[in-house]
Formats: C-alpha cells, sequence, structure tokens
C-alpha cells in the first residue's frame, strides 16, 4: 500500500476512534455532561487535534451516520437502467428494513437504541442534524440533474425516508416488538414511495 494510502487509513481509524470514545462517554454520562478536555483525554489526544478531525462536538456523534449523507444520491446514481431514482429507493429502503438496518429505524438493538435516544434526544444534536440531511438533499438533486425541481424532488425523498425511519425507532422506543412493526414498516414504505413514483418527472 502506498504511503498516502496508509496515511488516509490511519486517518480513517482515528476518526472512527475518538468518535466512538465520545459515544461511548455521552451513553455513559449525557451529551452535556462531558467536556471536549474529558473526550481528548480518553482518546489520548490533545484537544486541537481533536477539533482538527471534529469542529464541533456534536460532529463526534453524527460522524457515525456521516456514510449515509451521500446514501440516497449513489443508490440512485447506480440504479438500473430504466429503474426511476424512487423505485430505487423504495427497494433500497425495504431491503434495509429485512436486514433491520439501524438506519430504517427497526432494529431493537439495546446499543442502537440507546444511540438514538442520544442523538434524537439531545437539542444540539437534533440541531446539528439538519446540516447532514441538507447535505443529503443537496447530493441527492446533483444526482437528478440539479435545478429547482431536483431540489424539491431530493427534499421529498430525503424527508420520506426520515420520516419513516422515526416512526418505527419511536415505536420500537415505546416497547413495541421489531416483528410486530415491521409488517406496518414495510406497507408504510410501499404507501409512501409509491405516492412519490406518482409526482412530477424529476423523481423518475
Amino acid at each position: 500500500m502506498s504511503e498516502t494510502g496508509l496515511r488516509e487509513r490511519k486517518k480513517r481509524r482515528m476518526y472512527e476512534t475518538v468518535s466512538e470514545t465520545a459515544i461511548e462517554l455521552f451513553l455513559e454520562k449525557g451529551f452535556d455532561a462531558v467536556s471536549v478536555a474529558e473526550i481528548a483525554a480518553a482518546a489520548e489526544i490533545s484537544k486541537p487535534t481533536l477539533f482538527r478531525y471534529f469542529p464541533a462536538k456534536e460532529d463526534l456523534v453524527l460522524h457515525r451516520i456521516a456514510d449515509h449523507e451521500t446514501e440516497s444520491a449513489r443508490v440512485v446514481a447506480g440504479r438500473a437502467e430504466g429503474e426511476s431514482a424512487v423505485g430505487a429507493l423504495r427497494a433500497h429502503f425495504l431491503a434495509g428494513l429485512a436486514r433491520r438496518d439501524p438506519v430504517t429505524g427497526l432494529n431493537d438493538h439495546p446499543r442502537v437504541l440507546a444511540f438514538h435516544r442520544l442523538l434524537y434526544g439531545t437539542p444540539s444534536l437534533v440541531a446539528r442534524m439538519y446540516g447532514h440531511l441538507e447535505r443529503s438533499e443537496e447530493a441527492l438533486a446533483e444526482v437528478l440533474g440539479g435545478g429547482l425541481d431536483a431540489r424539491v424532488a431530493a427534499a421529498q425523498l430525503v424527508a420520506v425516508r426520515r420520516v419513516l425511519a422515526m416512526e418505527n425507532w419511536r415505536r420500537i422506543e415505546r416497547g413495541e416488538r421489531v416483528e410486530e412493526v415491521e409488517r406496518d414498516a414495510v406497507a408504510a414504505a410501499e404507501r409512501a414511495f409509491g405516492r412519490l413514483e406518482r409526482t412530477p418527472a424529476a423523481l423518475h
């Protein structure tokens, strides 16, 4: 492996290590109760180094879902010839439900539920997540061709995925069994994406 490749791997490991260290502390003590200095000490790095990787404290948590920022765009860009953007994202979301992907909200593992409580229960994280959603929309809109129609279409698609996932998580958080939620989750996804399938051409 080249020196550049080794540096990139080391950088990725640093991101993962620091992020996971911070999340463990947040889950144990609460987001607001943990200082950046405490995280840096636990990760055995300096505060300036930590801020070089994570400009904001909230980014330490959002790093775990950073890969999903361009997920919709990647799915649509890689769709089969003749397949609509809606169809590709519907199939992708349904496949995620089937494998209990945490991003769909249909997962009852204690650590997944704890992470979602942290994410959705901390106002500053919720606010910071809007930037994540906006970047998701921008990436998808670019794949859809750019322009106002593409931006509106991207916003609809990202919103549908978010609302479906939140509903699944909330029901499981209230104590419903995954098996009970799954049937409704699949039907809700089919209905929601089906409605989008009948909307303007930017989605196709």
